[in-house]
Formats: C-alpha cells, sequence, structure tokens
C-alpha cells in the first residue's frame, strides 16, 4: 500500500463538526470532482466517520487509503483509482 500521507493530497476537505452521513455524503462528491489518481484528504473529527464509514465505503470502491489519528480528530486519505 502507498504510504498515501507523505505525499500531497490534491484536494482537503474539511467536515470537522459534522456527523454522520454528512462526510461520507461529502467525501463521495469530493471523489467525483477529483481527477484520476488524484488523493483526497479529510479532516474529520466524527468517530463513526473516521473509523467506519469512511474506510469501509474507500474499501469496497477498491480505492486506497491511510487513517492517522491527530488528538481529537482524523485525518484520512484516500486514493481515487
Amino acid at each position: 500500500m502507498a504510504d498515501l500521507k507523505a505525499q500531497t493530497p490534491t484536494q482537503v476537505l474539511d467536515v470537522l463538526g459534522r456527523v454522520c452521513p454528512y462526510p461520507l455524503v461529502l467525501t463521495k462528491k469530493a471523489l467525483e470532482k477529483l481527477p484520476n489518481g488524484g488523493i483526497l484528504k479529510i479532516l474529520c473529527d466524527a468517530p463513526a466517520s473516521a473509523e467506519d464509514s469512511l474506510p469501509r465505503f474507500a474499501e469496497s470502491k477498491g480505492m486506497a487509503f491511510e487513517v492517522v489519528k491527530t488528538g481529537e480528530s482524523w485525518d484520512i486519505y484516500i486514493q481515487k483509482p
């Protein structure tokens, strides 16, 4: 698996303060506009989204992803194939 966090993201999506399902909905919309091979960095503080729905979504779509806990929030990296 690629070290996504070491690469410069194509776009940063800030969903801090939003709870399910908004982080997932906004992530799907951002990924639609992202070019193939682009990396989306998501700033998220909703545990259910960071630890469950976003990784599960990326995995189901065959996208590489990486979740990094940073204090009270998470940085989630998803690479569009």
